[in-house]
């Protein structure tokens, strides 16, 4: 792997570790990760963007507080929030097998972060469900999507909207500091 494409995936994950630090503490705390996320996939492509994803958990995962409050270890990984952590990466993966079967196009780009974000819910929520559960404590699935998802629908759209307008503004710069 070429330098500048270590040093671009060390950027975007140190990237995603400041939007966890940016956050309103709830049940799953409102953080700008998801952002990070889309940034990274648009600015990076599908390979280095999860790349850079996958650095940021392993980093969250030998104890640097990467993620939301300032935590890490295997515990925040584990922890019943630990789905929707995990399912960063495969909001990536997803945009990046699209990017590979489908091309780059913003469309392609739009379509499969919104599939790679209902992804990340669904493994998340599931993830979330199993450990309240195992826990001791009650509750559904539908009870899990009103805590976890449904407040995150809207401000996670925008996030992409936002991360979707940077990266077509930042991608020619970062295109003409390779020649």
């Amino acid at each position: 792997m070429k330098t500048r494409n270590l040093v671009l995936t060390g950027i975007m994950a140190a990237l995603l570790a400041i939007c966890a630090w940016i956050s309103i503490p709830t049940a799953v705390p409102f953080t700008l990760q998801t952002m990070g996320v889309f940034l990274a996939v648009g600015l990076l492509g599908g390979k280095l963007g999860s790349l850079a994803v996958g650095v940021y958990l392993l980093l969250g995962a030998v104890g640097l507080p990467v993620f939301s409050h300032f935590t890490g270890g295997v515990g925040a990984l584990i922890g019943t929030t630990g789905g929707y952590l995990l399912g960063f990466l495969l909001i990536a993966l997803v945009m990046w097998a699209a990017e590979a079967l489908l091309g780059k196009g913003p469309m392609v780009y739009l379509c499969s972060a919104v599939v790679g974000l209902a992804v990340c819910y669904l493994f998340g929520s599931v993830w979330y469900l199993y450990l309240y559960s195992a826990g001791g404590a009650s509750a559904d699935m539908l009870t899990v999507l009103g805590w976890c998802v449904f407040p995150f629908i809207v401000p996670d759209l925008i996030k992409l909207a936002l991360a979707f307008a940077l990266s077509r503004r930042l991608v020619p710069a970062l295109s003409r500091q390779r020649t």
